[in-house]
């Protein structure tokens, strides 16, 4: 509830779904599934949708009075037991995956470091894999990675979920209505992340689950970056984070396109070796979520 309601003041505030979603860090779909939520959950409409703009109802403005209570006493409450205040870490080296090292992670950090420029921060980046390699030979002691929670040497913890959606060129003319099948699907040209990756092992999972085997898959690359440069020259389709093609949906150089009845949610975890604790460790958690705006 406390991220919904986080999500319901910013939108409020702003009287916009794409600029609480800048704010945020969160895309925009998931900005408006959240007010919906709240507003089905409450049986009321709390915003007024007109072509180019939103304003809150009555039923809005008194929810909003209660939400800024309400998110006062979990501020409280966090100032009270979650205080990073007292013996800050001078340094933190940390593992991180792809797409966090290149969407998420930095945003996160550079807000940190406003208030806390004594804390400086080393983050070694790789795929999932590499990530778990790196912890598990000891030479970092922890990080936050997207995949699977399938080793036994690790310990992993939940983050934030994200959502991995098929893109293309916003030029592309293929499927007008924005919508393909699952037929289509096997049949399209489609660009691909490496063996290793997070993204790849969310997506081939899925794909077994409703006995998908093959794919068109003309090129593998291996980076985020890479895929959206290829993208943006090519009418080929790839699946990628939801976070990483923001910026390139609110400028029109990509497109999602919609897969009938199929969609991919991951979270991403904090992992550290089965049984580490560490106070750095306990520190780096809670100041990632705390300056991740829930």
């Amino acid at each position: 509830m406390k991220t919904k309601l986080h999500i319901f003041k910013e939108v409020a505030y702003h009287l916009s779904f794409t600029k609480a979603a800048e704010h945020l860090f969160l895309s925009q779909p998931a900005i408006s599934k959240t007010i919906r939520l709240l507003e089905d959950e409450y049986k009321s409409t709390f915003f007024l949708r007109k072509r180019n703009s939103i304003e809150l109802t009555e039923d809005g403005k008194v929810f909003l009075i209660y939400t800024k209570k309400i998110l006062k006493l979990y501020a409280e409450l966090d100032n009270q037991f979650l205080s990073l205040e007292d013996k800050k870490p001078t340094h933190i080296t940390f593992g991180v995956s792809t797409t966090l090292a290149n969407y998420i992670v930095p945003k996160i950090i550079a807000k940190f470091r406003k208030h806390s420029p004594q804390t400086n921060f080393i983050a070694k980046s790789g795929n999932s894999k590499e990530v778990e390699a790196l912890i598990i030979n000891q030479q970092i002691d922890f990080g936050i990675i997207e995949g699977q929670r399938t080793n036994y040497q690790l310990q992993f913890k939940k983050f934030i979920k994200d959502e991995i959606v098929l893109v293309t060129n916003a030029r592309n003319t293929d499927f007008k209505n924005g919508i393909i099948s699952k037929d289509d699907l096997t049949k399209i040209p489609l660009i691909e992340r490496e063996l290793g990756s997070g993204t790849r092992q969310v997506i081939y999972n899925k794909l077994q689950e409703l006995n998908i085997n093959k794919l068109n898959i003309q090129v593998i690359l291996n980076s985020t970056e890479a895929i959206k440069n290829y993208l943006y020259y090519s009418d080929s389709y790839a699946f990628v984070s939801i976070n990483a093609v923001h910026e390139d949906l609110l400028n029109n150089k990509l497109k999602v396109v919609d897969i009938k009845d199929m969609s991919f949610e991951r979270w991403f975890y904090f992992v550290s070796r089965t049984g580490f604790q560490s106070k750095i460790m306990d520190y780096f958690e809670k100041l990632i979520v705390n300056n991740y705006n829930f």
